[in-house]
């Protein structure tokens, strides 16, 4: 069975589709590859933002609850969602252009941490690494200064030693210190570290994570579920999501994990060069067009979102 192949995908919420929209295509840079809805909640918008090609290890997603209250991190949520860079020349350059767009940013070395508009911590990394670049075209963004796809996540955890033999002996991350860890598999790798919980009680909202993927192969999902079970988590059955299929569960300090195919991916009901143009249904849920599409939130065409200022 071959290794996790680091993050797939992290899945946020927004109360505003909009303005969500407008900062990940528009500031960011991304490519809105997916334009679906939650399918354990039709009337939700899932929005997907990756690079040009929607490969996982460059998936952000959010569900849209208009009108949602800001949530907080706490004790078994991510708190910062981390992409990498190529250099420190791309640090300055975001530095300047989330300025521009009204976003404090804060440079320490190679990282440059910020938040979204509705406070989702996030931050850019320029450190080596053998991965592929995952870039999203954007005509502000020379690609050599472009996001490249997850780093990692930072979690908040109170004794995050209970996770340590789920993390390491069954999804088979690697540790040196037991709060820091890698999953790394044939082509990608992504950190997953603990940071102290703060004192109050996390609230899922708009700017929060709500769980986070990692990628396996078809041929292994079901292999993963059972190593799952058998180290004493409590996965779902396999989930078939059209685009990929999911198992999800919780790892003992509480964050929702996912463990999710590479592929089929998102060609599977339109062409590369038109994602994300359209309201996409699997087919489980396209008699239901009708009723979903006057109840979802109207959006700008992602190519009027693409400029700064």
């Amino acid at each position: 069975m071959k290794e996790l192949n680091g993050i797939h995908h992290i899945s946020a919420i927004t109360g505003d589709a909009v303005q969500n929209l407008r900062f990940y295509t528009g500031v960011m840079g991304l490519r809105l590859v997916k334009k679906t809805v939650n399918q354990d909640n039709p009337s939700v918008y899932h929005l997907f933002y990756a690079d040009e090609d929607g490969s996982p290890g460059s998936h952000l997603t959010f569900f849209e609850y208009p009108g949602l209250a800001r949530g907080r991190a706490g004790a078994g949520m991510i708190h910062r969602i981390a992409f990498r860079v190529a250099s420190q020349a791309a640090l300055e350059f975001w530095k300047r252009r989330l300025a521009a767009a009204g976003i404090e940013a804060i440079l320490e070395g190679d990282r440059l941490r910020f938040a979204d508009p509705e406070g989702l911590g996030l931050e850019l990394i320029a450190e080596p690494t053998a991965d592929s670049p995952l870039i999203a075209t954007h005509p502000e963004i020379p690609k050599e200064l472009a996001i490249q796809g997850f780093a990692g996540v930072r979690a908040f955890a109170r004794g995050p030693e209970a996770s340590h033999d789920f993390l390491a002996q069954t999804l088979g991350f690697k540790s040196d210190d037991g709060n820091s860890y890698q999953s790394r598999g044939e082509s990608r790798g992504s950190f997953y570290i603990y940071d102290e919980a703060p004192e109050g009680r996390g609230l899922s909202g708009s700017g929060t994570v709500h769980h986070i993927a990692w990628a396996s192969t078809k041929e292994d999902h079901v292999a993963w579920r059972d190593r799952v079970s058998e180290g004493g988590g409590d996965p779902t059955p396999v989930i078939e999501r059209f685009y990929f299929r999911s198992i999800y569960f919780r790892e003992p300090s509480g964050v929702l994990f996912e463990i999710a195919t590479i592929g089929p991916g998102f060609t599977a009901d339109e062409p590369k060069e038109h994602l994300g143009e359209r309201l996409s249904l699997p087919p489980a849920f396209e008699h239901l067009r009708s009723q979903i599409e006057p109840i979802l939130t109207p959006l700008p065409n992602p190519r009027e979102t693409s400029r700064v200022g």
